[in-house]
């Protein structure tokens, strides 16, 4: 009998429709102007979306859908970097 240490596929499933809520509150937010694009919270909460949808990925694997959550999380990581350099930055 082989134990599996990984959780079920449902579970990442569940995790990939959290993504999936995480994008549409992120943009509904930006949308309505809750949540400024200038922001750390819009580029928190995209690389957690797509995060979320990356790891959903491994119930069902879709290699085109895998490179686009990549690309945002990279783009994510980029825009939290560079306001968090922004802030630390003293004015001349």
């Amino acid at each position: 009998m082989m134990i599996s240490l990984l959780p079920p596929l449902a579970v990442y499933e569940l995790i990939g429709i959290l993504g999936f809520a995480l994008y549409v509150t992120n943009y509904s937010l930006l949308t309505t102007r809750c949540l400024s694009s200038d922001c750390l919270a819009y580029f928190t909460i995209n690389l957690v979306a797509a995060s979320c949808v990356l790891m959903g990925l491994m119930a069902s694997f879709n290699l085109a859908s895998a490179m686009l959550q990549i690309f945002w999380v990279a783009m994510s990581l980029i825009g939290i970097l560079v306001r968090l350099r922004a802030r630390h930055q003293t004015p001349v």
